[in-house]
């Protein structure tokens, strides 16, 4: 099963859990989209590796990071992981919207 779709994601992050809604499309061993969360919109890209999802997105809020995901999709719910930079990993879960 494609993890193409609407995601809705939660990051548990040092600072509190937040949400992450994800909007891909995979093409082959790419995939591309939109990620929303609580500091605004960006586009995502990454690569496909069978039920596994792999991109980086940089954010400026509430500091300046580069945050790598590593994300399963797995019929409706997906689980992984997020490194926060500096800041270390946090666990990524959520289910299709």
């Amino acid at each position: 099963m494609s993890a193409d779709g609407k995601w809705k994601l939660v990051v548990h992050s040092p600072m509190g859990p937040r949400q992450l809604d994800l909007d891909i499309t995979e093409q082959g061993s790419a995939f591309t989209g939109s990620a929303r969360g609580p500091m605004g919109e960006a586009a995502v890209e990454g690569v496909v590796n069978g039920p596994t999802l792999s991109w980086t997105s940089k954010i400026t809020n509430p500091m300046p990071l580069t945050l790598d995901f590593e994300v399963t999709f797995t019929g409706d719910a997906a689980a992984g992981k997020v490194k926060l930079g500096m800041l270390g990993n946090a666990k990524v879960d959520g289910a299709r919207a």
